[in-house]
């Protein structure tokens, strides 16, 4: 399993840092709409729907949405100026804040407080949306930041991001490992043990750290940067026991089979859905 997923990362990471640097902003928008079409289709199984008909119906109202928000708020123009977002795509990150913030509390709390959206499809579909919906303009909030000046600048910003999630995950994962005893959550995920999540936070500040010192950020940057880092890779833990809550909610081991060793590509972005918007508003207010 180990094998597998080191490989499978080692052909998607450079993939993914490729597409972010030099596909075009209306491709790559396009490239995370179809991500964001999968994930729907995983999201299918954690509703609870049996056949791929009722699969695709959410598949279509999932990229519907994400259509209209992208007609509505044209992917060149989510900035009035550097660091100043839109009202509208505000809005819009802020509701995936209080959704994360009401998943966080679902997930503290399961299975006490499960009866109700476990016996409601509509419920949970709503869920998948407002995890989807927010991550595909976060992205695209991010990569379009000071892009008509510096066509790289929001490539730099996403790199950031999977530096932080990814270093977090791996430093989770060894930790967890060796030397992991004391269970996290273990009504949502037994494996994962509070040493692990230290472990992670702290592997994603010195993984910081060290591309800060490449790129040569300031001080003053750093002291920004490495507050936001615990932030999201703390943050980014709550994604992947959301997604974990659900899974078991639906008797389902991975979200899908795409990447071996890893699932499905919902078991992959699942701690990005919960970061991305939160990393947007972070950039968006403090700036670094």
């Amino acid at each position: 399993m180990l094998i597998q997923r080191i490989i499978t990362a080692l052909l998607l990471a450079p993939a993914a840092i490729w597409a972010i640097f030099y596909l075009s902003l209306p491709t790559f928008a396009a490239v995370i709409l179809v991500v964001m079409a999968i994930g729907a289709w995983e999201w299918g199984p954690l509703m609870g729907f049996p056949n791929k008909r009722r699969r695709l119906a959410f598949v279509g109202v999932s990229v519907l949405l994400i259509g209209a928000l992208w007609y509505m708020l044209p992917i060149e123009q989510l900035w009035q100026a550097p660091k100043q977002l839109l009202s509208q795509v505000n809005l819009v990150l802020w509701l995936a804040v209080a959704w994360w913030l009401l998943s966080a509390g679902l997930t503290f709390l399961y299975p006490r407080c499960s009866s109700f959206w476990s016996s409601h499809r509509s419920v949970r579909g709503v869920f998948g949306w407002l995890t989807l919906v927010p991550t595909w303009l976060a992205f695209i909030v991010l990569r379009s930041s000071e892009y008509s000046t510096d066509n790289y600048h929001g490539a730099q910003l996403l790199m950031v991001l999977f530096l932080m999630v990814w270093s977090a995950d791996i430093g989770a994962y060894f930790v967890g490992k060796s030397i992991g005893k004391r269970k996290l959550l273990p009504n949502v995920s037994p494996g994962k043990t509070l040493e692990g999540f230290l472990g992670g936070v702290l592997f994603a500040c010195l993984m910081v750290l060290l591309a800060g010192y490449f790129i040569g950020w300031t001080v003053e940057q750093y002291r920004v940067v490495i507050p936001v880092t615990m932030l999201i890779t703390t943050i980014s833990v709550l994604g992947d026991l959301n997604e974990s809550m659900f899974k078991r909610q639906a008797g389902v081991k991975d979200s899908g089979t795409i990447l071996p060793g890893h699932g499905g590509i919902l078991d992959r972005i699942d701690s990005l859905t919960a970061t991305a918007p939160i990393y947007a508003l972070c950039y968006a207010y403090l700036g670094w």
